[in-house]
């Protein structure tokens, strides 16, 4: 027996039968496109050309460009939905684009990140300036667009960089080559021929600076290193904790890792009470309530989004500032070049410089702002390593990884870091062998007094692309650094028979520079001829010129500087913030 066609199908939910043909058609009315005939809005909306025409005599011809007018178009016929319980609904089908509204004009940028043209720049004048854009220039900028959310202020940040990576390099599947690609000469100048007193040390040039490949370790500086500051731990206690909340800084990572506290036990249990996680800034948050967290490792380019987000500013790269304009004793803006040698002057109120301890010295020196101790007072840690190597058998069958710490204090002017295995601390997208032993290897960074003669000088013999001296670097260590040295080498090789490690090779200190802990040349300070800043980073006798960076510190003790920059520039903004509502 046949199926009538009214009938359900058991076989399918549902069944479509037409409506009565003697059912009222209504006409949908819309403006035609560029481009569009009577003939294609047949085809696209599935209605017969003639009808069209019929309900269309104001237009003459089918092939016709008819885009501008009023097109009448009868609807298609509706469904009936009979689903299997006999509930009949109306069902219209789904119409065609020439139906919907127009979609609005789509706005694309170039680069990953908006940028302004230099040009454009020169036409504003700014309520902030800030030359860089790692640690310390995006801490300024993340804590100013904080404070000053929908206050209208206008902010320039000019990179002498280029657009490189929008995150840290090991958030990326591809971590592996991208970090070759950061090695790079066009971006990742070494110094050693230039600089033969400070061999180690290595420039590095884009947007988010050193933070877009740096390891993350943030331990805060003990009480005891602010012997010559003219502030106290005290004062960055609030900075401290509001920087180590937005970078998520957590010991977390380590949490179940045999290898970890393994380790960590058997250094406790000879003595070292104060063995510790090393902090790092990494977010372990899941990504959840329809948030994506694809940012592990923190880099200055989550500064830069959330300030934008918050107060948008306008960012220049491959922006060579030269100059800081100054009158009267007051910053007035900076003079800033693009590749193809061009000068722009673009103008502001305040001029934050975190360029680096290099390049800020030798920008203030060439710009010709007084201050006898510009320049002087290099610092960095003496930089020692060893390693040794551990049974596998010793652990569990899930192993994790080694993060440990032994922190800087009155009696330890050194801090010692743990980890492993090697090359496996940190690895992704690639295959883990299996390993008999384990390579662990020991990091010291040792305390280096502050030395006047440590210095970098403008060498007026030799200037770059841009006309701006290069600089010299002199540096030694001093009796007390080698004192330090000795001291530190003899504690590794103590650790090392607390943890039980094997084979171990000769400790190794590197060349002056390969810390890449830097700092020092813009000092804060009271005494103008032996500091540069004042504690809130201003220069003195400078009004509206202030330093964010590793160079503004004046003594750093053993530990990692990275963190206590970015507390002292969130300080320095909120200083501005305040003088500017005064």
């Amino acid at each position: 027996m046949n199926k009538n066609r009214n009938q359900i199908h058991a076989e399918s939910p549902y069944t479509y039968i037409k409506r009565p043909t003697n059912e009222v058609i209504t006409l949908k009315i819309f403006i035609a496109k560029k481009g569009t005939t009577l003939r294609k809005v047949a085809h696209n909306h599935k209605v017969d050309l003639k009808k069209l025409i019929d309900h269309n005599p104001h237009l003459s011809h089918p092939d016709e460009d008819i885009s501008g007018q009023k097109v009448k178009v009868p609807s298609l016929p509706k469904l009936v939905t009979v689903n299997r319980n006999r509930q009949i609904t109306n069902e219209t089908i789904v119409p065609t684009y020439e139906d919907c509204p127009p979609s609005p004009d789509i706005e694309f940028l170039d680069h990953w990140f908006p940028l302004t043209s230099l040009e454009d720049m020169e036409k504003i004048h700014y309520d902030v300036i800030i030359i860089g854009s790692g640690a310390g220039g995006g801490a300024a900028l993340w804590r100013l667009c904080e404070q000053w959310q929908n206050e209208g202020k206008r902010i320039a940040v000019l990179e002498r960089g280029d657009l490189l990576l929008p995150t840290h390099v090991a958030n990326l599947p591809t971590a592996k080559t991208a970090g070759k690609f950061l090695q790079n000469p066009a971006f990742h100048i070494p110094r050693a021929e230039e600089w033969p007193e400070f061999p180690g040390a290595k420039q590095f040039f884009g947007l988010g600076g050193r933070t877009l490949q740096w390891g993350g370790a943030v331990p805060r500086f003990h009480p005891a290193d602010f012997r010559e500051w003219p502030l106290k731990l005290d004062d960055l206690v609030q900075y401290y904790q509001i920087a180590e909340q937005v970078m998520k800084v957590t010991t977390a990572f380590i949490r179940d890792s045999d290898l970890h506290y393994t380790l960590l036990e058997r250094l406790r249990k000879n003595g070292y009470h104060d063995a510790t996680t090393i902090p790092r800034t990494l977010d372990l948050h899941e990504s959840e309530y329809g948030q994506i967290r694809s940012n592990v490792l923190f880099s200055s380019i989550e500064f830069i989004a959330w300030a934008f987000n918050w107060n948008p500013f306008d960012l220049a790269v491959r922006a060579n500032v030269v100059k800081i304009l100054h009158e009267n004793g007051k910053a007035r803006g900076v003079q800033v070049m693009s590749p193809d040698l061009k000068s722009y002057t673009i103008h502001g109120k305040n001029v934050v410089v975190s360029g680096s301890t290099f390049e800020t010295p030798r920008l203030l020196l060439h710009s010709g702002i007084p201050g006898k101790a510009i320049g002087r007072y290099l610092i960095n840690h003496s930089f020692v390593s060893t390693r040794g190597f551990v049974a596998r058998e010793d652990f569990e069958e899930v192993l994790g990884i080694a993060n440990i710490l032994l922190p800087s204090s009155k009696e330890r002017p050194y801090q010692i870091q743990v980890h492993g295995p090697f090359p496996y601390e940190f690895y992704a997208y690639e295959t883990k062998p299996l390993m008999t032993e384990l390579e662990i290897s020991l990091f010291g960074f040792g305390i280096v007094e502050p030395n006047r003669d440590n210095r970098v000088v403008l060498d007026q013999t030799n200037v770059d692309t841009y006309g701006v001296p290069k600089l010299n670097v002199h540096f030694s260590y001093g009796a007390q650094d080698l004192a330090v040295i000795e001291q530190m080498v003899d504690e590794m090789h103590k650790a090392i028979e607390s943890m039980n490690l094997d084979n171990i090779t000769s400790p190794c200190l590197f060349p002056p520079g390969l810390d890449f802990h830097e700092a020092g040349t813009c000092r804060m300070g009271i005494d103008p001829s032996t500091s540069v800043t004042n504690e809130f980073g201003q220069v003195h006798g400078m009004s509206g010129l202030f330093v964010a960076d590793n160079s503004i510190l004046p003594f750093m003790g053993g530990a990692n500087p990275t963190l206590t920059t970015i507390a002292i520039a969130m300080r320095t903004a909120d200083y501005i913030v305040e003088k500017e509502t005064r």
